[in-house]
């Protein structure tokens, strides 16, 4: 992906005042970039089986901790497909590495990367995204923008850019496997993200008619509006009520039930109902949420679980390491959500 230029990004930004995402963003080739790099592609595995995960690396800051956490760790042994939101490229907060390609690189696999926003208030390049990272030949991708729900330049983040969802297809041992990493909005309510939803449903059956499909990320379902703050402080102090709504998630996250009259089932594969997000409220709480989700179609869920990447969780670290050194209490802010799945004959 070409690097964009400070003073080309300062004029983009400028013009946020007067237009729209969208009509910006038109015009920065990047957005809809989908290139495969198989640089580092190691042998397919033998087994037809997929072992896929869901992870939000938050960001990448702690990318070489959470490629020894990849490597090590044995509950996500073995796997073949990652499907990863917020992946930094260019900014400091990361160290300005590529954090995907640090990944590819590291672990001997092809990916995509896409791109979600450009960050302005960082100070370098501010690229951050989604990636599908494959053990399995990519043959075809593509970045699909997803419908606004909220408008970034606007938030004390300040972005270019806005949601979107990667969709490759496969090659396992010659058959074609449609997939898809997405990552959907935050800052709105159930129905924007079904509508979010909706958009990668109907892309996924136009260019993966007929296909198996994995669809995963982080998916927001958070059951709530995440621009409503009184409502978030409320659920801070009555933690049993926002329980509760996590106990029927679907009737406050409908995107569910359209993935499910769409044919795939999103009550298998995700670690049966555990948690997967600490959303940090202030004074050392958090709001414990289920966000993230691998949903297939054309599989059967063999196993799935979710792996806590939380420090004080971390027991297998190797002896001078990276990880054995880390002092920060969790290495992202959600857990990884790990599935073997079989494809249907």
């Amino acid at each position: 992906m070409i690097k964009l230029e400070k003073e080309q990004t300062a004029r983009f930004a400028a013009r946020l005042e007067q237009e729209t995402q969208e009509s910006v963003m038109r015009d920065i080739a990047q957005f809809s970039e989908a290139d495969i790099v198989d640089t580092w592609a190691s042998e397919p595995p033998a087994c037809a089986e997929v072992h896929a995960m869901v992870f939000n690396m938050e960001r990448g800051v702690h990318i070489d901790e959470a490629i020894e956490f990849l490597k090590d760790n044995p509950s996500l042994q073995p796997f073949d497909l990652i499907l990863a939101n917020e992946l930094d490229f260019g900014t400091a907060r990361s160290g300005e590495k590529n954090t995907a390609e640090e990944v590819a690189k590291a672990l001997g696999l092809s990916y995509v990367f896409g791109l979600e926003f450009i960050e302005l208030k960082d100070a370098a390049l501010g690229f951050h995204g989604n990636a599908v990272f494959s053990r399995w030949p990519v043959k075809w991708a593509e970045v699909l923008r997803l419908p606004e729900q909220y408008n970034w330049y606007n938030d004390r983040q300040k972005r270019i850019g806005g949601r979107c969802a990667i969709l490759a297809k496969l090659d396992v041992h010659g058959r074609e496997v449609g997939v898809a990493s997405i990552h959907l909005e935050n800052r709105t309510d159930g129905e924007g993200r079904r509508v979010q939803m909706q958009a990668v449903l109907d892309e996924v059956q136009r260019v993966f008619a007929g296909l198996p499909v994995i669809l995963g990320g982080d998916l927001n379902t958070n059951t709530f509006d995440g621009r409503d703050k009184d409502y978030i402080r409320h659920l801070a102090d009555h933690p049993a009520e926002l329980a509760d709504n996590i106990v029927k998630i679907d009737s406050f996250e409908p995107l569910l039930t359209a993935c499910g009259d769409a044919g795939y089932a999103w009550r298998t594969a995700s670690g049966d109902g555990r948690l997967t997000r600490r959303k940090p409220v202030g004074e050392g709480n958090f709001l414990a949420m289920r966000l993230d989700w691998i949903i297939p179609r054309g599989f059967t869920a063999k196993d799935s679980r979710v792996i806590s990447t939380v420090t004080a969780d971390i027991d297998f670290a190797k002896e001078g390491g990276a990880l054995a050194r880390f002092a920060e209490p969790e290495l992202s802010d959600h857990n990884v959500v790990w599935a073997s799945l079989q494809l249907h004959k």
